[in-house]
């Protein structure tokens, strides 16, 4: 299962280097291509903020 950024990501740039298969796109709030992600848990690891859930 994917993982899934909400509203309330602050676009702090984190997770994007943490992600082993570049599955996060930059935005106002950043997203995760679901066919990408390989739901392994190291970009919610790494958010400082919790807006990183399993979809």
């Amino acid at each position: 299962m994917a993982y899934k950024i909400s509203n309330d990501c602050t676009a702090c740039g984190t997770c994007i280097d943490e992600c082993p298969v570049e599955a996060i796109s930059p935005g106002d709030i950043y997203k995760i291509d679901p066919d990408t992600c390989t739901a392994c848990g190291t970009c919610a690891d790494a958010c400082p903020v919790g807006a990183i859930n399993p979809a």
